[in-house]
Order: C-alpha cells, then sequence, then structure tokens
C-alpha cells in the first residue's frame, strides 16, 4: 500500500505490464479499473524525457498490484516477463489473459481471470474479479486464488510406498481403524486445520535430468513437515498423483482432504538455485504465504528446513524449533550437510522408485553408496542402502547370495540407527530386513515398535508395520496402522494394495477385493494385485472368477501358482499340472514357499511340509506369510509345521 494511504478509502496503485501489440486493449483495461475506484499506471504515462528503466522500475516498486495482461504476444516479451516476475517475488502478481493464452512456465500456478470476452463493460463480473485480485494483493481482503499448474511428467506410485505390502496419533489412528474396517475406498473425514499436502515442485531448469532434484526436495520438505506430530501431512504418494493435474487447489485439496497446499518450483542452473513456495488454503485457493529464495546450492539444506518452519508456522501457533544453538538450520534425522552426499541420494532414490529392473536397482545401490562415500555419517543414505539391498535379494537374488545380501542389508539399517537414534525409517527398514531376510519376527519387533512410536505421521513406516502386525497375528493393531496410513496416503496404490492384504490375513476374503481393486483403478499394471484377489476368490469359492484373475496376474510366480491351484480345484488337472512344471523349470529353488502352496492345495502334504524345510534352510522370504497363509491350512495340523512356525518366531 503506498504510504499515507490507509483504511477503505484508500485507492490502491496498479502497475499494468502488456505487449505493445496489445495497447488497444491494455488502455481499455485501464479504463475500466480506474473507474472502479484504482489509481493504474502504464507505459502510456511516462512523462517526456524520462529515463525509461527507471521510471518503470519506480512504478513497479510504487503498486500495490501488478496486472501482467498475458497474450499470444506478451508471453515472449522479456519485459512483460520480467515485469511478472517482479510481481511473483514481491506476492503482489495479478495475472488476466486477453486471449486465452495459457501463462508461461513459472507463472502457471497462478489462476488468471479470463478476458478473452470481455467487451469493455466496467461492471462484468470478469473486472469485478479482477478488481477483488487487486485489493487481495493490496491487503485489503483475502490473497488471490490460486489454482494448481499443470504439470510435467508421468504420476508413478512405486513399489517403494510400502517394502511389503504420540499426540495426535491416537485420535488419528482411530480414525484410521474405523475408516479401515468401513472398507474406505477414498471417502475423506472434514479436513483438520493443520493438514497440509506437499505438492511436487516443478523443474523450471529446462533439463529434464533435473527433476530428480526438483521431486526430492518437495519430499525432503514434507518429511520434515511430516515430523512435526502438530502437523498432519499426506504422504508423498497421494500428493504426487496431482503432478499433471489440471484440478484448481480446492479441487485437489478436497481430494486429498487436507486444508493447505504446498507448491513450488526449482531452478536450478549450475551452483544458483531459484526456489519458490506457496502455501494456498485448500477451501478458497488463496495463497496464503509464498517466498522465493535464491542460493547457491550449498545453503539447500537451510532452504528446506526454513520453508517447513514457515509452513508449520502458518497453520500452527507453536512448532518445534527450526534452529539449533549455533544458529545454524537444525538438521532433521538421518539428513546431512553434504551436498554431493544429498545430490547422490535424491538420484538413487529417483532410480530406486522407478522399481524398473535389475540395472536400475543396482544403479540406485551404487549412488547410494556414493551418498555414503561424500559423508559416511548420512543415516538417510545407509537406510536407504539397506533397502536396495533387500529389494535385490527379494527379487534377483541367487540362492546362494541371500544370506550375503541380507547380511549387508542389516548391517546398513543398523549403522544408520547409531547414526540418526530417532529416525523412523531406519527402525522400520531394520525390522523389515530382519524379518524378510533373517525370517526372525521376534527379533524384528522391537525396531518395528520403535518405527511406529517415531512415525507416526510416515504413511509408509505405518504401512510396514501394518504388515508386519498382520502377519504375526496382531489384527487389531494392524488394522489400526493401516487405516493410519490410508488417511495419510489414501491415494497410494500401494498402501490400498496393502490393506487388502491385512484383511485377508484376518479372514476377511471379501473385504480384501475391494481394496486391491482400488489399487488396480490407480495402477492397473500393479503385480501381484490380480492374484491377490484371485486368492480371495478362491477362498470364496468363486474358482472361475479366481481363474480369470490369475491369468490377468503379471508376475509369473504368483500367476502360476494360482493356475496350478485353481486349475486342481476345477479338475483341469492338465493346465493345473503344466502351471506347477512351469513354475519348477522357470524359477525353481527362488519358489519353493509357493510350491509348498500347490502341494498343500494338492493335498500332497509330506511333499508341501518338506519344501517349506527347504524354504526355511535357504531363506525364502515368503515364510513371513506362513503363520496365516490359508493355503497351507491343510498342514497346521503336522508338528513339523508348528516347529516351522516356532523357528521363524510365530506365537
Amino acid at each position: 500500500m503506498n504510504e499515507g494511504v490507509q483504511g477503505e478509502s484508500a485507492r490502491p496503485t496498479v502497475f499494468l505490464s502488456y505487449a505493445r501489440a496489445d495497447q488497444a486493449r491494455a488502455e481499455l483495461l485501464a479504463k475500466a479499473l480506474e473507474a472502479r475506484g484504482f489509481d493504474v499506471w502504464w507505459d502510456a504515462l511516462i512523462e517526456g524525457g524520462a529515463a525509461f528503466a527507471k521510471r518503470i522500475e519506480s512504478a513497479l516498486d510504487d503498486a500495490d498490484a501488478v496486472i501482467v495482461a498475458w497474450s499470444r504476444s506478451s508471453v515472449a516479451s522479456d519485459w512483460v516477463l520480467d515485469e511478472a516476475a517482479r510481481g511473483r517475488d514481491e506476492r503482489k502478481l495479478v495475472p488476466v489473459s486477453l486471449d486465452g493464452t495459457v501463462p508461461p512456465i513459472g507463472f502457471r500456478q497462478y489462476q488468471s481471470v479470463d478476458l478473452s470476452r470481455w467487451q469493455g463493460d466496467v461492471e462484468a463480473h470478469e473486472i469485478a474479479g479482477v478488481s477483488r485480485a487487486i485489493r487481495a494483493a493490496a491487503g485489503l481482503e483475502a490473497h488471490a486464488p490460486h489454482t494448481h499448474a499443470p504439470r510435467m511428467g508421468t504420476v508413478k506410485a512405486s513399489r517403494r510406498g510400502i517394502l511389503v505390502a504420540a499426540a495426535g496419533a491416537a485420535v488419528a489412528g482411530a480414525a484410521g481403524l474405523f475408516a479401515w474396517r468401513a472398507g474406505y475406498l477414498g471417502r475423506r473425514p472434514a479436513a483438520s486445520g493443520n493438514s497440509v499436502a506437499v505438492l511436487p515442485f516443478v523443474n523450471l531448469s529446462g533439463d529434464p535430468g533435473q527433476d530428480y532434484f526438483s521431486d526430492g526436495l518437495s519430499e525432503e520438505v514434507r518429511a520434515t513437515l511430516a515430523r512435526n506430530l502438530k502437523l498432519q501431512v499426506m504422504a508423498q504418494a497421494s500428493s504426487a498423483r496431482f503432478r499433471d493435474s489440471k484440478d484448481d487447489a480446492p479441487t485437489i485439496a478436497a481430494k486429498l482432504g487436507v486444508a493447505f497446499l504446498l507448491d513450488g518450483t526449482v531452478r536450478r542452473s549450475g551452483n544458483i538455485l531459484r526456489i519458490t513456495a506457496d502455501l494456498i488454503e485448500g477451501a478458497t485457493g488463496f495463497s496464503r504465504w509464498s517466498q522465493t529464495f535464491d542460493r547457491v546450492v550449498q545453503d539447500v539444506f537451510a532452504i528446506q528446513s526454513e520453508i517447513a518452519s514457515t509452513v508449520a508456522n502458518a497453520l500452527i501457533a507453536r512448532v518445534t524449533d527450526s534452529e539449533s544453538p549455533d544458529g545454524t538450520a537444525a538438521l532433521a534425522p538421518g539428513s546431512t550437510r553434504s551436498v554431493a552426499a544429498y545430490d547422490a541420494y535424491l538420484r538413487g532414490r529417483a532410480l530406486y522408485d522407478l522399481s524398473a529392473d535389475e540395472t536400475s536397482e543396482r544403479a540406485a545401490l551404487a549412488q547410494f553408496d556414493a551418498a555414503i562415500a561424500a559423508d559416511p555419517g548420512y543415516a538417510a543414505a545407509h537406510a536407504a542402502r539397506a533397502r536396495s539391498l533387500t529389494a535385490i535379494a527379494n527379487q534377483y537374488g541367487e540362492v546362494a547370495e541371500l544370506g550375503t545380501l541380507y547380511d549387508a542389508a542389516i548391517a546398513a539399517a543398523n549403522r544408520a540407527i547409531e547414526l540418526a537414534p530417532d529416525y523412523a525409517e531406519a527402525y522400520s527398514t531394520l525390522g523389515f530386513t530382519l524379518f524378510q531376510g533373517r525370517l526372525d519376527a521376534r527379533a524384528a519387533r522391537k525396531p518395528f515398535e520403535r518405527s511406529r512410536e517415531l512415525g507416526a505421521g510416515e504413511a509408509t513406516v505405518m504401512a510396514r508395520y501394518a504388515q508386519y502386525s498382520a502377519r504375526i497375528g496382531r489384527e487389531s493393531v494392524a488394522a489400526e496402522a493401516i487405516g493410519r496410513a490410508l488417511l495419510l496416503d489414501p491415494l497410494n496404490p500401494l498402501i490400498h494394495r496393502a490393506a487388502g492384504s491385512i484383511a485377508y490375513a484376518a479372514r476377511d476374503y471379501a473385504a480384501s477385493i475391494p481394496h486391491t481393486e482400488r489399487a488396480l483403478a490407480m495402477n492397473a499394471r500393479m503385480s501381484r494385485a490380480h492374484a491377490a484377489i484371485g486368492d480371495a476368490l478362491l477362498q470364496l469359492g468363486r474358482f472361475a472368477d479366481a481363474r480369470a484373475e490369475y491369468a490377468l496376474e503379471p508376475v509369473e510366480d504368483f500367476r502360476l501358482t494360482g493356475e496350478a491351484i485353481v486349475g486342481h480345484r476345477l479338475g483341469d488337472l492338465a493346465a493345473a499340472r503344466a502351471a506347477r512344471a512351469k513354475l519348477v523349470k522357470n524359477l525353481g529353488d527362488r519358489v519353493l514357499y509357493q510350491q509348498a502352496q500347490i502341494h498343500a492345495q494338492w493335498g500332497e502334504r509330506d511333499a508341501a511340509i518338506a519344501k517349506l524345510e527347504q524354504a526355511r534352510r535357504i531363506g525364502d522370504s515368503g515364510l513371513v506369510y506362513l503363520r496365516n497363509d490359508p493355503l497351507l491350512d491343510p498342514l497346521r495340523a503336522m508338528p513339523r509345521f508348528a516347529g516351522l512356525l516356532e523357528g521363524i518366531g510365530f506365537d
């Protein structure tokens, strides 16, 4: 607001930026705004002899709002782009579109008033909208509404959302339990005032190879916010599903069930970063706070801490101090101050999330190793290394190397805990690897419980804990934890698949199917989902439907196992035998657990228990399902089966 101008009688000053080709339309707009009580400055007002650039600079400084008139001509104008950037950075941008032209990259997150059909009427609704936006920029009413920008790139929810699939936490957990029991399929409770979703930051660098950095930075900000138990922070996978969305901010917030959205852009050029963050009120689409950070790359940790702290302060009255005693930005658990380590970690995580093939898995591992080499004290990199080693062992490891891979994974997870005793992800990873790799359910319990205590705001941590709890027979605990994960990450297909598997483990076969179908609706190529539905249908006696689902399963071992079992149930023994023969030929000892399932369902109990004992000797991770797998029910009265349960630590 101009100095000395106060109260309702104030006449905000407006700077009008436009391309010379649009001068006639700009003059019409200027006159309409003047008629509505605004002082409008545009370059036609420059006095003769005045220094052109200096006068524009002064007018921009004095203006309460900067109207940018986008058009086919203005989006290519360096002058207009510079003036628009000034308005955006000073949080007084009011964009309009003269001909329906979409704003250039960097300005699409701000809703433009469409003037393409406006004929010059001062009382038209379009001019009323521009007037409201000007008054908001001038601080006379709520901030201007925000429209989420269409995003570049593809939405991919990785299997990493879960490796298997607290103040405030108790209430949210109870709500989650209700949601899961009710068969939660996307319905959301009213948004809590301290709830926020961090949308993927847009990479404006012009180099798609920098996507890993902008994605990683937004996730690090999200993770920092999630550690504050006074906030409810939407998980990454659900937020990421709106990367390409054309929905406006209120629609996105409603779909996610949050009160606020945090949006942003990242421009990286060499050693220089420009990061813009914008906190948007979900109910109205109005911007509550925005800020631009121009820093060197070495300051990235301070920037993410500053963004997280400012957002937290905007949502709640008091948050944990984000400064350490010496005044430097405090590190979140598991973090680093090494830019080289951080960069390698983000590259590794981008590769890991691809979940594409063995090559990408091992490339991810190499990046995590590089991060550790740059900073041996980087706990998050050690935990990521543990998960990477576990993934390689589970999916690509030869029988002879499984022990070595799992031992290395456990050592890496333990090292992460030593370095960061309050890092929930490290405990969750250790629990998972002890359970899957060592097949030691008892040893896994302590780190899993600790992960729940530290990570009540992390959907992935809660989902792993839920899966573990289901496998060891703690049904109510599993239900509460997966309900919590669903509330935190309702649009993550992996969480829904996990919810389905937990219902299946509880022998609620009918309830398991909708969750798994929901997962497939989000990701039609999801592995193990069709087989999971087939298993539930098999238990419900719907054999023909089960067979159809198994046929759709993309993962060979699950597909062939299901076909062998259901074929036998249907009396198609030739097809059943062919499926089992193909399974054994193609995968051999890597699928001993599945071979045992087939033998058990065919009534060959001695052969089945022998396969399970062999699987135990080599460390087949399929044995984590042993306690409550209905396909092995024919074996439960056998002493040798009871011995296997005892050896793994199932109580």
